[in-house]
């Protein structure tokens, strides 16, 4: 049962990170602790075209934040509560997304209307809110993700082009590894899909998670295949999280 706004928008105000509340009525209540940092992009322009469809009860989806390219922060959903804003999807264990994140919506055309990158404008809204959920709820590293990494067969958002380096020099997720100790270790295929999946993929559909992986960690060349530089990257982030480095 959907739950009705009356009462649940305490923490909806407006403040210097966010600019302007419209409740979507497309939310209902949380199973699992918020562990997870979900980066969407709309695929829909003007911004009002996606403000109008994430308040839509009859589409029955949301999210928590939507950014436009301007820059204006709009909060759609109060954090406590399970935006729906991941669909169908997996990461770490967790089966139920939603229940375990919080998502933001980025203004953009995405790859159907002219694939581009994210305006200065936007990022500069976005960092700070993302700095302010990361911290306020101890969300590790390797949980702030895009939409592509937790939904691998069915989305490509936020894209290549999201600019993953700059969260990271502010400590909001992991780097790409740059230094490698083992060239590729995966002697195949099937032995790097097996990694991707202890990393935390989902790899229903092996190459789609290739893919996935690409995008978010080398997004110059998405292939859908492993070589010794991908297995070499997977190899160190594995490696980094089980000596403790990185979460």
């Amino acid at each position: 049962m959907i739950d009705t706004p009356t009462g649940d928008w305490r923490d909806m105000e407006r403040s210097e990170l966010v600019h302007d509340v419209v409740a979507s009525p497309n939310f209902s209540n949380r199973t699992l602790p918020i562990t997870m940092l979900v980066m969407h992009y709309t695929e829909m322009q003007p911004v009002e075209t996606a403000l109008a469809r994430l308040t839509d009860p009859e589409a029955g989806v949301s999210a928590h934040y939507l950014i436009s390219e301007a820059g204006v922060v709009t909060q759609l959903v109060s954090e406590e509560k399970r935006a729906w804003h991941a669909g169908a999807s997996y990461w770490r264990g967790i089966k139920d997304v939603n229940s375990a994140s919080i998502g933001i919506e980025l203004d953009h055309p995405g790859h159907a209307g002219g694939y581009r990158g994210f305006s200065e404008e936007q990022l500069a809204a976005l960092v700070p809110l993302a700095a302010r959920i990361v911290k306020q709820y101890d969300i590790p590293r390797a949980n702030v993700v895009g939409h592509s990494d937790v939904a691998p067969i069915r989305k490509i958002d936020p894209g290549e082009l999201f600019p993953w380096d700059r969260l990271a020099d502010y400590g909001l997720c992991l780097p790409c590894p740059d230094k490698f100790e083992a060239a590729d270790p995966f002697p195949n295929e099937g032995a790097f899909i097996l990694a991707l999946e202890r990393y935390g993929y989902d790899i229903t559909e092996g190459r789609k998670a290739i893919e996935a992986f690409e995008r978010r960690w080398r997004s110059n060349r998405i292939q859908g295949r492993p070589d010794a530089q991908l297995g070499a990257i997977l190899w160190h982030l594995l490696l980094e999280r089980d000596r403790g480095v990185s979460r």
